[in-house]
């Protein structure tokens, strides 16, 4: 009975042993593939890599690219607004020559009366003619004369050069006399009226 307990005992532990055979043989087997998977995708990755890096050098070569192109553009316009700007300086005052062009013509004729004519009262309304066209063609470029009499002193507008004892209390800060007409080009003042206020 006893050597058939050992030969059941020996059947019993080989399946046994079997088993973790058979277990280890799996193991194997499936680091093998997993290495073969881990070569191949290892071998995949290097390829990947390459086409993405090639198109991000791609994406940089466009970016470089519209950015060159941008800089260039931007250059062009600063260079004609530039050439606009200096021709509009050098030409700016083109139309207001031409239009007093005809006053000129007017104060040459009046010069050339003043020599032949000995009429006083004559030159006289002729020069104020010729004074009133000049005033129509500067009111036409946008030219205003600030208007100063019994007005408030107001240093937007006035340039205070002296002060004048009042003769009433209303006249305590008006402008009193004006000794130099002021001018607005387009609501924007170019010359300051110089004025006497009442102290």
């Amino acid at each position: 009975m006893s050597k058939n307990k050992k030969i059941e005992e020996e059947n019993i532990e080989k399946p046994e042993i079997n088993k973790e055979a058979t277990q280890t043989s799996t193991i194997e087997t499936e680091s093998k593939e997993k290495k073969e998977d881990t070569e191949e995708t290892a071998t995949e990755e290097p390829t990947f890599e390459v086409s993405e890096t090639e198109k991000l050098e791609n994406e940089l070569a466009e970016m470089k690219d519209k950015y060159l192109r941008q800089v260039a553009e931007f250059d062009n316009y600063r260079k004609r607004t530039l050439k606009e700007k200096t021709e509009l300086i050098l030409n700016g005052g083109e139309k207001v020559m031409t239009a007093l062009l005809p006053i000129m013509d007017d104060l040459e004729r009046a010069q050339q009366n003043m020599e032949k004519s000995d009429d006083i009262n004559s030159l006289k309304e002729g020069l104020e003619l010729v004074f009133q066209k000049l005033q129509k063609i500067l009111e036409s470029q946008g030219l205003k004369k600030i208007d100063t009499k019994d007005q408030n002193f107001n240093t937007d507008f006035h340039e205070a050069i002296a002060m004048v004892p009042a003769q009433n209390n209303e006249q305590k800060g008006m402008v009193v006399d004006c000794v130099q007409a002021g001018y607005m080009l387009n609501d924007k003042v170019i010359r300051h009226a110089k004025v006497a206020i009442g102290q």
